[in-house]
């Protein structure tokens, strides 16, 4: 599975700002390439924005996971360190990856976090959390794909 952000430019209605305003915003898709990055997102603005929206940019995510939680409308970014004790140095080798979190606040996105990383048997360290300006992550739909394939 493959993450690409992808940002989108549209007129947006805000009423504070008394009518429609241009925004660019961000979102994340799962696909294989930049094109179906592109294309994905695409498909799932469509029935949200009236008028006309471009994609601006497609880069890829390095994410190893996405933890999902109902009731949160943020965006958490996790960066882990896995330690690993190299057995003939017997240094110890941290290894950076990426989790994204869905959640209303800080302390929620720990909690999501560390409840999705319950089965792990690998020692890790939470480096730093921080807030995403994402407004929307798409996953593949599996079900879709899978019905493809027969």
């Amino acid at each position: 599975m493959q993450w690409f952000e992808c940002k989108v430019k549209y007129d947006k209605m805000v009423p504070e700002a008394g009518g429609q305003k241009v925004v660019t915003e961000s979102y994340l898709v799962d696909a294989l390439s930049f094109t179906e990055a592109e294309s994905r997102i695409t498909e799932e603005m469509q029935p949200f924005v009236s008028g006309e929206f471009s994609v601006t940019a497609v880069r890829r995510i390095n994410l190893s996971d996405v933890f999902y939680h109902e009731g949160g409308d943020r965006w958490y970014k996790v960066k882990t360190n896995f330690i690993t004790i190299d057995e003939k140095t017997a240094v110890e080798k941290k290894t950076a990856t990426f989790q994204l979190v869905q959640a209303s606040n800080f302390k929620e996105a720990l909690d999501v976090f560390m409840e999705g990383m319950k089965g792990t048997m690998a020692d890790f360290e939470i480096a730093s959390i921080t807030e995403t300006a994402l407004m929307d992550v798409f996953a593949a739909d599996l079900q879709h794909t899978l019905a493809d394939k027969k």
